[in-house]
């Protein structure tokens, strides 16, 4: 099977489960941002610590992915029944997030101050996957004020930009890198 399939062409997209949208319907640009925000992650992934943080980043990836085939799916039972798997984010992937926040946090000086994005590289590459997921929820928003979005969805991405920050935070502190104050 070939990577083009020339069907796109004309501006037009495929969705999951069957179906033909317009590439600048605000479907695909929900899922398509989402998807940007696992590209980040994967170079967060890449660079030194390599272990740091990596299974937490990688479950993240994937509930990613199934977040990107929900949104990409009008027809969830379709896609579900193909896949033989969940298409679905849950409440407790939420509360994994909120976990992996409060046992990071409780390691880190508290914050009195806004702090300026940058430091090691890992954790300037998850400050950026921080602000990507902003923009992804923000268009994950957009979607869901003209078609129907899992509330659990939008609990994810901002949960997530959450421990995005923190990691971030966490990454420095690893590094011996003081965060920088506004």
């Amino acid at each position: 099977m070939k990577i083009y399939t020339k069907t796109g062409d004309g501006g037009e997209t495929g969705l999951f489960g069957g179906g033909r949208i317009p590439k600048d319907s605000l479907r695909v640009a929900a899922y398509g941002e989402v998807d940007e925000v696992n590209a980040v992650l994967g170079l967060a992934r890449a660079l030194d610590p390599q272990e740091f943080a990596d299974p937490l980043l990688q479950s993240i990836q994937r509930d990613l992915f199934t977040i990107g085939a929900e949104l990409a799916a009008p027809d969830p039972d379709k896609v579900q029944k193909a896949l033989s798997r969940r298409v679905a984010i849950a409440e407790s992937d939420t509360t994994a997030l909120e976990d992996a926040i409060d046992i990071h946090e409780s390691r880190l000086e508290p914050l009195k101050n806004f702090i300026l994005p940058g430091g090691a590289p890992k954790a300037a590459t998850l400050h950026l996957a921080r602000t990507v997921c902003r923009r992804a929820e923000r268009a994950v928003v957009a979607l869901s004020r003209h078609e129907q979005v899992s509330p659990a969805v939008l609990r994810y991405l901002n949960r997530l930009s959450d421990l995005l920050f923190v990691l971030a935070r966490a990454a420095n502190a690893h590094a011996g890198r003081p965060d920088v104050k506004w």
